[in-house]
């Protein structure tokens, strides 16, 4: 029968390798260099950290692909094509193995970013400095010997090729060599079935986080737990290139937004305003609210004294922090047309209008290992441009601790006007809680003081360290009061978003990203502390105002409208301004929705 339909079932089976057997070099080694990258490069911040573990069938997927593509150009072209890909995949892997070797971290689009704003003489200066010995004997010297292989086999063949051409070879009868690729095609069509059913869900992912506008939404992608994984270097230039593109997409729409910022008048209502703003505080581990661990003492000292007023009905619009940032700062609150970058940044405002703005942060300062969380959050901070259009001073490196922000803002205070804005972005209880506060206050929590029988030594253990770092976190708040003691100041503090901290089933940690929003996970996550403190001088000099903020303390609120309250304590008048998002006015929209991940209101959630 087959002979009649002219068939040729070996033939057709051995089609499966042609792809292999015509480029077969480029197959080898190019799985070679991908083996390399994905054994070696892995995450050394991470405990017990592991390869990828589909990196075999995905390598074995992808490459032949590719060979499939290059079998289809014509052959004197495709030797062209193979020896620009091998340039690009050698050059890129290279690279990112340098990038991995010097600074722990991979090719990450805030790396590429650094790349783009170095100058030539910086170029140079850092060759100079890195391209040693010492790195041709790290990891990279792998990558350099295969390419080394690879020319040595290339030379190799090429003589064997020109001695095969001189010689005489016996005749081999062609069922031989058609039954080897028969063979050699059937493992090839297992391994490729086999290869499709583990990877192509991954392949899914990359063609998902490719699709999306905004940096911000591809970095609420990589929160799913079927993220993309980006395991070979080509793949993370592609993605840091890509990410960078967004980035620079919503540079333009913020330089436009700049254009409509128009100051009628300002009268500094208040000389000195101080927002701080923290990280990931769970508002049900504070004792400011009822907690029953001692873990805001100072706080509640303030307020009994009365300079201090907790607010108790306040939300995070996001629980994550480059989102919320985008919030506060933008003038657009949640649910107006456009998009955050649509609108102008308040601290451009208040520089226009007159005020000195300083932004100290212990988080968004762009750095060679940094996450696509931290270059979503940090991007247009970090734009020089940007930087300078919004901040008179900021600071320009991080620390350990949170009391490193103090020492920053005693040294830039010297610069303060008659009127100051101050923003102080702490690290607060960011995870890993162990690593947020100087280890001597071990002493204030310990695990065996908690009553939970419910969670493990390990959970109770992670527990005393969330909370020691809120104690920590206590004492950098307070100390930030402490030095407006005696100006006409206000302070303001809201951390970004709370976290889980085993409050209730499932016990767990951290953010839970990707399920539905119920007031369980509202009231972890998005419930914050926020509180304003007066100054004695400002409670003297504004009593209408302090009672204004005491009479608003229990009203619903948003963190994507404090800008608002920002630009009345500055006594700036401008159409960007609305009565109706300032907290503490009378005629404030107490009704308004407060929409949490841009799809459920909390006020309509059932506590």
């Amino acid at each position: 029968m087959f002979k009649r339909l002219k068939i040729n079932p070996l033939k057709w089976l051995g089609y499966l390798f042609a792809p292999i057997q015509k480029n077969g070099a480029f197959f080898v080694f190019m799985f070679a260099l991908g083996w390399i990258c994905t054994q070696l490069e892995i995450t050394l911040h991470l405990k017990g950290a592991h390869p990828y573990e589909l990196s075999a069938p995905e390598l074995f997927l992808d490459i032949y692909a590719v060979c499939v593509v290059l079998s289809l150009i014509p052959q004197k072209v495709r030797y062209w094509v193979r020896a620009l890909l091998y340039v690009v995949l050698y050059s890129v892997a290279l690279v990112d193995m340098f990038c991995y070797v010097k600074f722990e971290s991979t090719l990450t689009p805030t790396m590429l970013m650094l790349f783009g704003e170095t100058t030539k003489q910086e170029s140079e200066e850092f060759l100079s400095s890195y391209l040693n010995w010492d790195i041709i004997t790290s990891y990279v010297g792998w990558i350099l010997l295969l390419i080394l292989a690879h020319i040595l086999w290339t030379i190799l063949r090429n003589i064997l090729c020109k001695m095969r051409n001189r010689m005489i070879l016996p005749k081999v009868n062609e069922i031989v060599p058609m039954v080897c690729k028969a063979i050699a095609g059937v493992i090839v069509g297992w391994l490729l079935i086999d290869s499709y059913n583990q990877c192509w869900d991954n392949k899914v992912a990359m063609k998902r986080i490719f699709s999306y506008n905004t940096v911000g939404q591809v970095e609420h992608e990589l929160t799913r737990k079927d993220k993309a994984e980006f395991y070979l270097p080509i793949y993370r230039l592609a993605f840091s290139i890509y990410a960078n593109q967004l980035a620079d997409n919503q540079i333009v729409q913020l330089e436009a937004a700049s254009e409509k910022i128009k100051i009628d008048s300002c009268s500094y209502r208040v000389p000195n305003i101080v927002l701080i703003i923290g990280e990931s505080y769970n508002k049900h581990h504070s004792q400011l609210y009822g907690y029953n661990m001692p873990t805001t003492p100072r706080q509640i000292k303030l307020a009994k004294e009365g300079s201090l007023v907790p607010f108790t009905d306040v939300v995070a619009p996001w629980n994550l922090t480059s989102y919320v940032f985008k919030n506060i700062l933008s003038l657009q609150a949640v649910g107006d047309k456009g998009d955050w970058c649509d609108y102008p940044l308040f601290p451009e405002v208040f520089r226009k209008a007159g005020y000195h703005v300083t932004f100290i942060t212990n988080q968004f300062q762009s750095k060679a290992g940094e996450a696509v969380y931290d270059f979503s959050g940090g991007f247009f901070l970090n734009n020089p441009d940007l930087s300078n259009k919004l901040f008179d001073t900021r600071n320009t490196r991080l620390h350990r601790f949170d009391d490193g922000v103090l020492k920053e803002y005693d040294n830039l205070k010297k610069e303060d006007k008659e009127h100051n804005l101050v923003i102080l972005h702490l690290m607060g209880s960011h995870v890993m809680y162990k690593a947020r506060y100087p280890q001597d206050t071990r002493k204030f929590l310990k695990y065996e003081m908690y009553d939970r029988p419910e969670l493990n030594k390990k959970q109770r253990m992670i527990l005393a360290d969330y909370d020691n770092s809120v104690i920590y976190n206590d004492s950098i708040v307070t100390a930030v009061t402490e030095r407006f003691m005696d100006k006409d100041a206000v302070v303001i503090y809201m951390p970004d978003h709370g976290e889980e901290m085993f409050d209730s089933e499932p016990y767990v940690y951290g953010r839970m990203h990707s399920v539905t929003i119920d007031y369980r996970l509202a009231r972890s996550e998005m419930e914050i502390p926020f509180w304003i403190w007066g100054s004695p001088k400002y409670r003297e000099l504004h009593p209408y105002g302090w009672q204004a903020i005491q009479d608003a303390k229990n009203r619903p609120f948003m963190t994507d409208i404090l800008s608002h309250l920002l630009l009345y304590f500055g006594g700036i008048s401008t159409p960007l301004y609305h009565e109706e998002y300032n907290v503490i006015s009378p005629t404030y929209n107490s009704k308004r929705p407060r929409i949490l991940k841009g799809e459920t209101d909390y006020n309509q959630l059932k506590k």
